[in-house]
């Protein structure tokens, strides 16, 4: 099957230019990196240590010492050279490229002579390669360095760390395969399926697509890999369905083949890698089966596994899924991770299928339950996201132990910082894409310019706009050569009033309506604009009724941004806060507040404190009229600690 392929204008022809999604990608590029890159090297005081790059220079002879941190502590490295790759191609700069250079040298001195590469084995175990696949995720650091080397090469042209990487391949497939004598292992955390995919697309070379069809292919099969594996282990048995969450099938998404999976299970971010990766095997493969149970469990996991923020993963317990509409805003964990790869499958079945329901769960995920990750000065960072927090609850509860009132200077598991920087960094990716009917298409609209090759012609888009704060959007429409195009212009699910004109003339929506985009065909020429008026007003949002924690309660959504209330604005106990059934909101743009945000005035009620310290009475209660203020999730808790909520009581009218 040929699927309605898109092909995404690349980061290299996109530039934004100011709005908040350049205000990110600036603090990344100019604090947050080399905030991380210091980190790495344990030249943060106060940070925990993390050695990462040490381990490397052990491996290579280079320096004595043990091996420090997690199994999967080189992913850190890789996952911070992608994003430092993807600054040098937002802002060239020397010194960072020598870092760079320096840094994938000591790499290739620490693979060892037949190709492998990873420093936990290397220095602390060499004698167990290969004999833990479902738990020492091997294939997960070295597919984070393959993404790595991809940018690498993308930032500077230069093929070494592509060269380490196709050896290390050269090495798996002595080991991992089909093949008679060969192991039918997969990673017990994928990864590495879309990052052999983005090796394939590079190099063209067709072993890193074989291994990735393999790995998709094999995963869940009988007889089972991972109790094979753990058998020559000499590990004892374990009731695999029974015991805890991480002895489960269903934890590492093997419990079926892929193929006969329709519910998101087990581990959320490695859910999410999984999928992401069988979307590349997807499209590259043409293999339309797999597409169709990949629609399936995306509907899972947008339409019944989701929170408002799109967070996903909604227990501590093995970070992971529970099961449908059970989606707690208080213990949830809701890992950074999560998101992020919920945001990588969105934009590869957004490639597959146009369809504006993965661009708005991308969109989502940008602005709400992956910028909620990063701290205002670029320094800090939260691992989980919680919706509702009582600092004084999760100092005290044990099952609340998972959750931060404050983000952290770094992690001992450090998986979720440098990727925010990578996400950020590499925005551009995510913006437009091509069609091979010649046709662009705009998924997220943000300040910025783009140079689009669109068959033999070239076409420039000048995007002018305050978006998220504001849903005015000008155009700027200039192809190289006069000609005939098509142009489709998402319009957000949020948005009920949409209003677009070319060149002044107003377009009919509806007749022009498809999956969500408005396709504008016309023979565009130099100078052409595009007006689009989306109007931003706060909206009450409910939840299904199936969703226990949310009954009765309402959350405020503005454009594409959820909002949410806090201490340091309202007070304590703001869970006695009820919102009117007729609440008026006031919007302001406040340019001193939280780098400049809109804020959210309304009038509310306040249940009153009881003069008695008892835990019941018979008493009526009584109510009080307050005002209250709210401001963007992702921002909340750079404040000091506090209370904070998404969902409010609403008053009720039966």
């Amino acid at each position: 099957m040929q699927f309605n392929k898109l092909t995404n204008v690349k980061m290299e022809d996109v530039k934004l230019k100011g709005g908040l999604l350049g205000a990110i990608q600036d603090l990344i590029v100019n604090e947050t990196i080399p905030y991380q890159y210091d980190v790495l090297n344990d030249n943060v005081e106060g940070a925990p240590k993390s050695h990462a790059i040490a381990n490397f220079r052990i491996a290579a002879g280079e320096q004595k010492g043990e091996f420090y941190g997690m199994f999967f502590q080189d992913s850190d490295v890789a996952k911070w050279l992608e994003a430092a790759s993807y600054s040098l191609i937002l802002k060239p700069d020397p010194q960072l490229e020598k870092i760079l250079d320096d840094l994938v040298d000591l790499i290739g001195r620490a693979q060892e002579p037949d190709g492998y590469l990873n420093t936990y084995f290397t220095v602390a175990h060499p004698d167990k390669k290969w004999t833990n696949l479902r738990d020492l995720h091997e294939l997960y650091c070295a597919g984070h360095m393959m993404e790595a080397a991809v940018a690498y090469y993308r930032a500077t042209g230069k093929t070494k760390l592509i060269d380490i990487m196709s050896k290390f391949t050269d090495h798996m497939l002595t080991v991992l395969g089909p093949e008679p004598g060969k192991k039918r292992g997969y990673p017990g955390h994928p990864e590495i399926e879309l990052a052999l995919v983005k090796m394939y697309k590079v190099t063209g070379d067709q072993k890193y697509l074989r291994l990735a069809k393999f790995f998709i292919d094999e995963r869940g099969r009988q007889p089972h890999y991972f109790a094979q594996e753990a058998e020559l282990r000499g590990e004892k048995r374990k009731n695999a369905e029974q015991d805890n969450m991480w002895s489960t099938y269903h934890y590492y998404q093997a419990h079926l083949p892929l193929k006969e999976q329709t519910t998101a299970e087990g581990h959320a971010v490695r859910a999410m890698y999984l999928f992401s990766g069988a979307a590349d095997v997807a499209r590259e493969t043409g293999d339309e089966e797999l597409f169709e149970a990949l629609k399936k469990l995306w509907d899972n996991v947008t339409k019944k596994r989701m929170y408002i923020t799109a967070a996903i993963g909604s227990q501590s317990y093995g970070e992971a899924f529970s099961l449908d509409y059970d989606l707690p805003n208080d213990t949830i964990y809701g890992e950074t991770c999560a998101s992020i790869g919920l945001a990588f499958f969105a934009h590869r079945m957004l490639q597959m299928d146009p369809d504006r329901k993965y661009a708005d769960v991308l969109e989502r995920a940008i602005y709400n339950g992956i910028l909620s990750g990063i701290s205002l000065d670029g320094k800090k960072f939260f691992y989980v996201n919680p919706l509702e927090v009582v600092p004084e609850v999760c100092e005290k509860r044990h099952d609340h132990f998972h959750v931060k009132v404050e983000r952290q200077a770094w992690f001992a598991c450090a998986c979720c910082p440098a990727n925010v920087s990578r996400l950020y960094t590499s925005i551009g990716d995510y913006i437009y894409s091509t069609s091979n009917d010649g046709e662009i298409y705009i998924h997220l609209f943000a300040n910025s310019s783009a140079n689009i090759a669109l068959g033999d012609r070239n076409v420039v888009l000048d995007v002018n706009t305050r978006y998220p704060w504001d849903g005015n959007i000008n155009i700027k429409v200039n192809p190289d050569l006069k000609g005939e195009f098509t142009i489709a212009v998402r319009v957000p699910s949020w948005c009920h009033e949409p209003s677009i004109r070319v060149n002044g003339q107003p377009v009919n929506i509806e007749e022009h309506m498809d999956k969500g985009y408005v396709k504008i065909k016309r023979v565009w020429e130099p100078g052409d604009a595009i007006d689009v008026v989306y109007p931003m007003k706060a909206m009450l949002v409910r939840t299904n009724p199936r969703v226990r924690e949310n009954a009765g309660k309402v959350a405020i959504q503005r454009g594409p941004m959820v909002y949410c209330i806090e201490e340091v604005d309202n007070g304590k106990n703001l869970h006695n806060i009820i919102v009117p059934k007729d609440v008026e909101f006031k919007e302001t743009f406040e340019e001193g507040l939280l780098n400049g945000v809109v804020a959210i005035i309304f009038k509310a009620y306040r249940l009153k404190d009881w003069p008695c310290d008892e835990c019941y009475s018979f008493d009526q209660n009584s109510y009080e009229e307050i005002e209250v203020k709210a401001i963007p999730y992702y921002a909340w808790g750079n404040r000091g600690v506090g209370e904070m909520t998404v969902w409010m009581r609403e008053e009720m009218c039966i």
